[in-house]
C-alpha cells in the first residue's frame, strides 16, 4: 500500500484557444486514503486521473506513487500505464465481452506475467472480496449492470497495485443500484485499506466514500479537506454552490433594511456584522415555507409566489418565486394546502447560511458563520 505524490503537475491541450487542462497542480494523498476529485465537467479532474495513468502525458510537473517515480517530466521519466503499480475502474466498465468473468479479472495478472498470483488464487480471493465469486464462470452479457461493476472493481484491485483509480465509476448505474454499489464500494475500502482516487462530479457520492475531497475549479484546486469540512466551511462561493447550497441569495443594505431584490428582508440583518451587500448560499432543506408569517429566534425571512409544489414522500419539493430569482425548498412540514400561486415567508436560520463577498469569497461576519454541520451528517 502506497501512496501518491503530484507536484507541479500541468496539462495544456492544443486548440483554439489553447486549453490548460491541469494548472500547477500538487497533492499528496496518504496511504489507504480514499481521495475524491469532485468538480464539474471540464475541470481538469478526468484529465488529471488519466495523467496518474499514464493516459495523458503531463507537460510539466512530477507523479510518484510511493518509491515509484512514474512521471518527471525534468528527468524525462514517464512509465507507461502497464509499468505503474495502479489498477483503474473505468465508467464503462470496459470488460471483454468474449472473456469470462474470471479471465476478465485475471487479465492484469497475465498482462503483468504476475505468475504469483495466478497460481496463488488471487483471482478467487478478489472475487470473494467484492461478491462475484459465483459470477466467475459467466460472461459480460449475463451480468447485471451492478455485476459488472464488480467485476470491474475486482479486475482493478486483483493485481494488488498501488493506487486504485476510478474514473466516475458509478454514473451508468440507476440511482438505487448506484446507492447499493457505492455503499459496497466504502465498505471494501475499510475493510481492505487500499489507495484510491476517485473522480466524480456528484457530491453526495464524494461525502460519501472520500476521507478527503479536493475541489477543482478550471485545472486548481479550489478547496480541499474531510467532507464534514467542505460541507461545513465552503472556502468560496463556487465550492458551496457546487456541494449543495444551490440556493443564491444576493442581498443588499438599503436606508429602509435589507432586501432581496426588490423584496424587503424581514428579521434584521441576513448574518450578524453583514453590511452594504453580501451573497448567501443556503440548502434547499434550509428553506421553511409558511403561511402564518412567523419568524423564530435567529430567522430571517422574505415574502415570495409558490411556482410549484411536488411531492417527494416524506417532503414536499416547492419552487418559488422572488421578482426574477427562483428558490427551490425541501419542505418537512408544509401548509396544509400550499399549492401554485400561493404567497408564503420564506423563512431560514441564519446559522445555516454560507455569506460571501461579490467575488465569491467567504465573509467573516460573526459566530455564524460558515454553516454548521448537521447532527448526523
Amino acid at each position: 500500500m502506497s501512496g501518491v505524490v503530484i507536484t507541479g503537475l500541468t496539462k495544456r491541450f492544443q486548440g483554439k484557444p489553447p486549453t490548460v487542462a491541469v494548472d500547477d497542480l500538487s497533492l499528496a494523498i496518504d496511504p489507504g486514503e480514499f481521495l475524491v476529485l469532485l468538480g464539474p465537467s471540464g475541470c481538469g479532474k478526468t484529465t488529471t486521473l488519466r495523467c496518474l495513468a499514464g493516459l495523458e502525458t503531463a507537460d510539466e510537473g512530477m507523479i510518484s506513487f510511493g518509491d515509484q517515480r512514474a512521471f518527471d517530466r525534468a528527468q524525462k521519466i514517464n512509465l507507461p500505464p502497464d509499468k505503474r503499480s495502479i489498477g483503474m475502474v473505468f465508467q464503462s466498465y470496459a470488460l471483454w465481452p468474449h472473456m469470462t468473468v474470471r479471465k476478465n479479472i485475471a487479465y492484469p495478472l497475465r498482462a503483468r506475467h504476475e505468475r504469483r498470483g495466478l497460481q496463488d488464487g488471487w483471482v478467487d480471493d478478489i472475487a470473494t472480496a467484492v461478491d462475484c465469486q459465483e459470477l466467475l464462470s459467466r460472461y459480460p452479457s449475463q451480468l447485471s449492470g451492478g455485476q459488472q461493476q464488480r467485476v470491474a472493481l475486482a479486475r482493478g484491485l486483483v493485481a494488488r497495485p498501488a493506487v486504485i483509480l476510478f474514473d466516475e465509476p458509478l454514473s451508468n448505474l440507476d440511482a438505487r443500484l448506484r446507492e447499493q454499489v457505492r455503499n459496497e464500494l466504502a465498505e471494501l475500502h475499510h475493510r481492505l485499506g487500499f489507495t484510491a482516487v476517485y473522480v466524480t462530479h456528484d457530491q453526495s457520492e464524494a461525502l460519501a466514500l472520500g476521507d478527503r475531497l479536493a475541489i477543482m475549479r478550471t485545472g486548481r484546486i479550489e478547496q480541499q479537506g474531510t467532507p464534514r469540512e467542505v460541507f461545513a466551511r465552503p472556502s468560496s462561493e463556487y465550492v458551496a454552490g457546487f456541494i449543495g447550497m444551490a440556493n443564491r441569495l444576493s442581498l443588499e443594505e438599503t436606508p429602509d433594511g435589507w432586501c432581496f431584490g426588490d423584496t424587503p428582508l424581514i428579521g434584521g440583518p441576513p448574518v450578524h456584522g453583514a453590511a452594504g451587500s453580501v451573497v448567501l448560499r443556503l440548502r434547499t432543506d434550509d428553506l421553511d415555507v409558511r403561511t402564518d408569517r412567523t419568524l423564530r429566534d435567529h430567522e430571517v425571512g422574505f415574502e415570495a409566489d409558490v411556482v410549484l409544489v411536488t411531492f417527494g414522500g416524506r417532503h414536499v419539493d416547492v419552487v418559488l418565486a422572488v421578482g426574477e430569482h427562483r428558490l427551490d425548498a425541501q419542505v418537512v412540514r408544509p401548509p396544509i394546502g400550499l399549492a401554485s400561486g400561493d404567497r408564503v415567508l420564506v423563512a431560514f436560520d441564519r446559522t445555516c447560511a454560507a455569506a460571501y463577498d461579490a467575488e465569491g469569497a467567504p465573509l467573516e461576519v460573526g459566530a455564524s458563520l460558515p454553516a454548521a454541520v448537521p447532527t448526523g451528517a
